[in-house]
């Protein structure tokens, strides 16, 4: 695949054509996935506009808000602002490849706890809750609030949010 780059400089254009963008090994969701994109394309936009794996929400851009959490070897990452050179042949998951079979305990416990009010950053929320987890799975309260204080929910439901966590570290229990 071709790519032009266009750069301007006091009102010059220069344009280059043929060069070859590279090709990228990604291992999302357990399949490996051969990708031809810039190295600097955000793995969120390789997600959702290459992969179609559109459940990895755009929030911010900039990696504060956390929509666009996804694990890459196990760990929370903001998808907006890693590149994809950065993750090539690294293990990725998003929240469609988060539960093997039907729906992972943490997405069953937020509909328990009636989490979601407009949703859009739930996925974000649920894949850091994972990661938290993944490496404690008992956290008390403060925990939780220190890992999930870079997720923001714009309909405030960080209680439930919490509970919901609890619920998911009891096995779904309450």
């Amino acid at each position: 695949m071709k790519f032009y780059s266009i750069s301007a400089t006091m009102c010059a254009l220069t344009l280059t054509i043929g060069a070859t963008m590279p090709d990228f090994t990604l291992r999302v969701n357990g399949s490996e996935r051969k990708v031809t994109v810039s190295p600097d394309t955000p793995l969120l936009w390789v997600l959702r506009d290459t992969l179609q794996l559109t459940g990895t929400k755009f929030g911010c851009g900039a990696g504060l808000c956390g929509a666009c959490t996804v694990h890459v070897d196990g760990s929370a990452l903001r998808s907006c602002s890693a590149p994809v050179s950065q993750v090539s042949g690294k293990s990725i998951t998003t929240i469609e490849g988060l539960a093997k079979n039907g729906m992972h305990v943490l997405q069953q416990a937020w509909i328990a706890e009636e989490v979601p009010q407009c949703g859009y950053c739930q996925a974000g929320q649920i894949m850091a809750a994972a990661a938290l987890l993944a490496k404690n799975p008992q956290p008390s309260d403060e925990q939780i609030t220190e890992t999930m204080s870079g997720n923001l929910c714009r309909c405030g439901t960080y209680d439930r949010i919490r509970k919901a966590i609890h619920r998911a570290a009891a096995g779904g229990a309450r």
